[in-house]
């Protein structure tokens, strides 16, 4: 199905999650992360309790997917140098820090998790290189960064 499609049938659980659960979250990373939080690896279903009390369960997961692969596309239109002030922005709502979040993400490639299922393969690879480009970045001494 076309994602114009999912858009318009979801359109009302897609915008009740954004405004309730997307909106609050100051950064794009921060988005992405939670969305994909959401999709259970096992199965690639998403799934929300909140949404799947006052919608279907169908939608809902059909909703989620259709927000991951947008908040996806958002993040790689950004420039390098907004990701990088993007994603030290969602580092800083996660407890251990920037320094240690970068840590553990690189050793554990934890960023390849937050690409959305059916992505062709230049624009995972794509993202891949850039997200641990700017972990790096993040781990490099102080006054490194991308202008």
């Amino acid at each position: 199905m076309e994602p114009l499609d999912r858009f318009t049938r979801n359109q009302r659980i897609i915008d009740d999650f954004a405004a309730r659960s997307l909106a609050p979250i100051p950064s794009r990373f921060g988005r992405l992360l939670y969305v994909a939080s959401l999709r259970d690896l096992s199965t690639g279903d998403y799934s929300h309790a909140g949404l799947e009390g006052t919608y279907p369960g169908g939608g809902v997961n059909e909703s989620l997917k259709y927000c991951h692969e947008e908040i996806f596309q958002q993040v790689l239109e950004l420039s390098l140098a907004d990701q990088e002030t993007d994603l030290k922005l969602a580092c800083t709502q996660i407890e251990g820090g920037a320094t240690g979040v970068a840590e553990r993400w690189l050793e554990l490639e934890y960023f390849r998790l937050l690409i959305p299922l059916g992505t062709p393969d230049y624009l995972k690879d794509l993202f891949n290189s850039n997200f641990r480009l700017l972990l790096e970045l993040i781990l490099a001494p102080t006054g490194s960064s991308i202008n």
